[in-house]
């Protein structure tokens, strides 16, 4: 099991080029690839939704952003339900807030 890479990095509203650009890797789901940043709860939930529009990961990176997400998650009390990163998709399989 991947462990998680995420650490808590609170910043709230719209992030510009410049506030992304400075984050440090620890604030996005991808931190390789430096996508899906979670800043907030809102930035959470968006990385749920987005999760499969993420191109160019490996099932691995796919493992630690879902670990990253729960962590998240946890921290600005965003509800999950999914348990793995292969429930989330265009057609998720549980009822979650960020699907609508």
């Amino acid at each position: 099991m991947s462990q998680t890479t995420w650490k808590p990095h609170a910043q709230h509203g719209e992030l510009s080029s410049k506030d992304r650009d400075h984050l440090p890797e620890s604030a996005f789901a991808f931190p390789k690839q430096r996508k899906e940043p979670m800043t907030n709860s809102s930035h959470v939930r968006s990385a749920l939704a987005q999760f499969d529009q993420v191109d160019d990961v490996s099932d691995g990176e796919r493992d630690i952003a879902f670990e990253n997400i729960k962590a998240a998650a946890k921290h600005f009390g965003v509800e999950m339900t999914e348990t793995s990163w292969k429930e989330l998709g265009k057609n998720p399989h549980t009822k979650n807030h960020s699907h609508k």
